[in-house]
């Protein structure tokens, strides 16, 4: 703790100074090029300032690994459209609006989906202790589609789905919350956002650490944590490394709740600190703002001067750098972000078209206005439905700036993918919310007869645009990306022989202007002018020969369409309520939550749903009937809100206090109970079941074509799951060998469960090598986990949660203590030998 304190108040006060004096500059590039103005050619899309006003974005249950008991949970997960990540117990927690018991800003971290990257990671995360090829982690995965949170100082996230198809979906929704949040820095700020990150690069610099950095990563508090940690981290390490006792696992596990513990008291000083600092350059800017409109004039003359002083010193060294060691290498830099980057915004055209394609179809088919509104409702979200953006995302993964980064001090591509694909997204918005205003004006002037030609002109005329808007943000993303990758190589080859000079060029400037003329900025600038020339050719040569679909400099599209930039100013429309559309109907689920006396609901962009008519038994997440042609649903949804404890209001049947509810499940229980099990383990075996709230149903029916069918039900706490099986097609038998292909894993893991089963019958026997497994109880939590011999059948629907141990609120259940045992292991009882007749 003395430590983070120390070295945290270390940082903020360095950066504090730095961060003072590039306010200053920033608020004079602001008000200057609000004088003169400028800029670059105009958007011919529309832009809308909110579009997930109203929205959220995924909701459904997963497996987390809770650490504190190292046992598996379900738990209900709500993504809200700050793209945080939100855990509750149970779905009637989330829809009554009560706490999250977690909520994780994804910023910084990274989604992996194997354990094989995870042992990775974590394997170089202590020196001299890396496990061997085939060690497991200390997390028991209970299936094979794991979903991994990994963050190099924080505490990183298990989950697990029982399905692929669920594994590419969360996969998909938890890689947009990770882009999302780290895209914090806002670009509305003009003076705040700049003098930030110049004061972070320019600190960065003076460490003598140059180019991109991989942890530039959400809001400034936690980007100035990473800050502090990046040089914290490796002295804890070697402090508390060699200290570590115990197992390679539990070692492992100890440092991550440690580097855990500091990066949360890191980030708390951080964000108290910055709020501060930006409060106290806030209200110094009024005088200063009123100082630069005043004398203008005479601060830009002072720095022509002293740019000209500077640029006799700096240009003959930058331009034989530039010659020998830069420009040779513009070509390859270009070509290599040029080709990733154009096939994804490619693919975003493409996605666009076929889905107004659909959208055309549907309208011949029929369907009337509340179809209508239905599909322009799913049209409207397109941008920020991550599993249909997921393809232009791929395409951008393949950028690969391998044998440059060395070269030029790149850590790697991942700040100019992210970038790539916040460009992407922010295109597909503004060509759909385009699209909608030009389809909702001419069915207002034109009524809705001939639609499939309305949409196609709409159409023409909205890809046209893009086209051109997209070439523009390409050439500026690749001046850019240049620019990040050339000019910290050329500040650190001249800086050995440029640096000491800049002092003496301070006595050129007015004391009344030092504040907004620094020698550092102006050197840098200077620097950037020398090669910008070089650069603009490059990119210029390459829309000249249109291999990847660029305009020329030379086609201006500006005014070409004025009528259009006055729908901009029209708020976006409601389809569904425009043509009276039925919010509420079988294709979406809805909820509400009371806020103040009054309900609140919010559309869902992703909804998880069953594919072309095949039932998914497994399906742990939520879903909703599907719709023809669209295999992706939008849903309502509501967003949580804090406040209110989780225990109250349960009907009797959720309720295991129920004195009802007890009598009706130890009557169905008994009966199954006395056809399973010997009568010796028959009293263990209800006890274990009364502890994890479940219960076993047997019975007979007949079904509606006559045939008389065995029922198995299998209960929990909150729901109830059923399994009905036709005589002559299945048996006990056949269920557990159902039960056996959601479950099974290898034989020679005691803790695992093999069910074998015979036309005769099935057991379980204690010999794992004969296929056997051990019936398990948990011991004193009162809690069932997937490991459980019972909970089997992972359809647990959307309502399903477990019992925590404790309920803090947005708190999380305290780690435990680092001298207590971590890898307790759970008493098993007896094998219990199962015979079904």
């Amino acid at each position: 703790n003395c430590a983070s304190s120390t070295r945290s108040r270390e940082v903020m006060q360095e950066f504090s100074s730095t961060y003072e004096q590039q306010y200053a500059v920033a608020l004079f590039n602001s008000v200057r090029f609000e004088i003169e103005g400028g800029g670059g050619p105009q958007s011919q899309l529309l832009h809308r300032k909110d579009p997930l006003a109203g929205r959220s974005i995924f909701s459904g249950s997963l497996f987390q690994y809770l650490e504190e008991n190292q046992k598996w949970r379900n738990r209900f997960v709500s993504v809200p459209n700050s793209y945080a990540i939100r855990l509750y117990e149970r779905k009637t927690a989330y829809d009554r609006g009560l706490h999250p018991k977690v909520t994780i800003n994804c910023a910084g971290y990274k989604v992996l989906t194997s354990m094989e990257e995870y042992l990775e990671l974590i394997n170089t995360s202590l020196p001299g202790i890396k496990g061997k090829v085939g060690n497991q982690p200390f997390i028991k995965r209970v299936t094979q589609f794991p979903l991994i949170l990994w963050h190099p100082y924080a505490r990183h996230r298990y989950f697990c789905v029982m399905t692929e198809k669920e594994q590419k979906k969360w996969h998909a929704v938890l890689q947009d919350c990770v882009r999302h949040n780290n895209n914090g820095i806002s670009e509305d700020l003009p003076v705040q956002t700049p003098a930030f990150t110049n004061a972070v690069r320019l600190y960065r610099q003076a460490k003598g650490h140059y180019g991109t950095w991989d942890m530039m990563c959400g809001q400034p508090p936690q980007i100035l944590a990473n800050l502090v940690m990046e040089t914290l981290h490796s002295d804890l390490r070697d402090m508390i490394g060699p200290r570590l006792k115990g197992k390679m696992q539990q070692k492992q596990r100890n440092w991550m709740l440690i580097s855990d513990a500091v990066y949360r008291q890191v980030l708390c000083h951080t964000n108290g600190r910055y709020k501060e600092l930006v409060e106290s350059c806030e209200v110094q800017r009024v005088p200063l703002d009123a100082r630069l409109r005043t004398d203008m004039d005479q601060i830009v003359t002072s720095k022509e001067h002293v740019t000209n002083k500077i640029r006799a010193l700096v240009s003959p060294k930058a331009e034989q750098l530039l010659q020998t060691s830069v420009q040779p290498y513009i070509s390859s830099i270009l070509d290599a972000l040029m080709e990733p980057t154009s096939r994804g915004f490619s693919e975003v055209r493409d996605i666009f078209f076929k889905e107004l394609v659909e959208l055309s179809k549907n309208s011949l088919n029929g369907g009337g206005k509340e179809k209508l509104g239905d599909n322009m409702e799913k049209l409207s979200m397109l941008a920020f439905h991550p599993v249909k953006m997921q393809s232009c995302y791929d395409k951008v993964e393949e950028l690969n700036l391998e044998g440059l980064q060395q070269r030029f001090d790149v850590h790697g591509p991942s700040v100019f993918v992210s970038r790539v694909q916040i460009l992407m997204r922010e295109q597909m918005d503004n060509s759909v919310y385009t699209f909608e205003q030009l389809f909702n004006q001419s069915l207002e002037s034109q009524g809705q007869e001939d639609m499939c030609k309305t949409i196609q002109r709409c159409q023409d005329r909205v890809l046209k645009k893009y086209d051109y808007d997209s070439s523009t943000v390409r050439k500026k993303f690749f001046r850019e990306a240049l620019l990040q990758i050339i000019i910290p190589y050329m500040l650190k080859q001249l800086s050995p022989t440029c640096s000491p000079e800049l002092p003496r060029f301070k006595e050129l400037i007015f004391e009344d202007f030092s504040k907004f003329l620094l020698v550092e900025n102006i050197y840098e600038e200077v620097v950037l002018q020398s090669v910008s020339k070089d650069i603009m050719m490059a990119v210029k040569e390459a829309a000249v020969q249109r291999r990847h679909n660029l305009y020329r400099d030379s086609i201006i599209l500006s005014n070409s369409d004025p009528n259009l930039q006055l729908l901009g100013e029209t708020p976006s429309v409601e389809w569904s309520t425009k043509f009276g559309g039925n919010e509420v109907d079988g294709s979406v689920d809805v909820a509400e939550v009371k806020e103040g006396g009054s309900s609140r609901r919010r559309k869902q962009v992703v909804s998880m749903i069953q594919l072309d008519g095949v039932p998914l038994p497994y399906e742990s997440c939520l879903e909703v009937p599907g719709v023809e042609l669209i295999p992706e649903e939008d849903a309502e949804m509501t967003e949580g809100k804090d406040g209110g404890k989780d225990n109250e209001d349960l009907d009797p049947c959720d309720n295991p206090k129920s004195p009802d509810s007890v009598n009706e499940i130890r009557g169905l229980i008994n009966p199954m109970l006395e056809m399973v099990l010997p009568a010796s383990e028959r009293n263990q075996e209800e006890d274990s079941l009364k502890r994890t709230g479940m219960e076993i149903r047997t019975g007979t029916v007949i079904s509606e074509d006559g045939l008389e069918e065995d029922i198995t039900h299998l209960t929990t706490k909150v729901e109830t799951v059923s399994r009905k099986s036709v005589r002559d097609k299945s048996s006990p038998q056949a269920i557990l060998q159902e039960l056996k292909g959601m479950r099974k894993h290898e034989a020679d893991k005691p803790e695992e469960m093999v069910f074998e089963s015979t036309s005769e019958e099935t057991e379980v026997r204690p010999d794992a090598s004969e296929q056997t497994a051990e019936v398990s109880t948990a011991e004193s939590d009162g809690e069932s986990s997937p490991k459980s011999p019972l909970v089997t059948d992972s359809s647990l629907g959307s309502d399903s949660g477990f019992q925590s141990l404790t309920s803090k609120g947005m708190d999380e259940v305290d780690p435990l203590p680092l001298n207590e045992s971590l890898d307790k292991e759970e008493k098993i009882t007896s094998p219990v030998k199962v015979v079904l007749v």
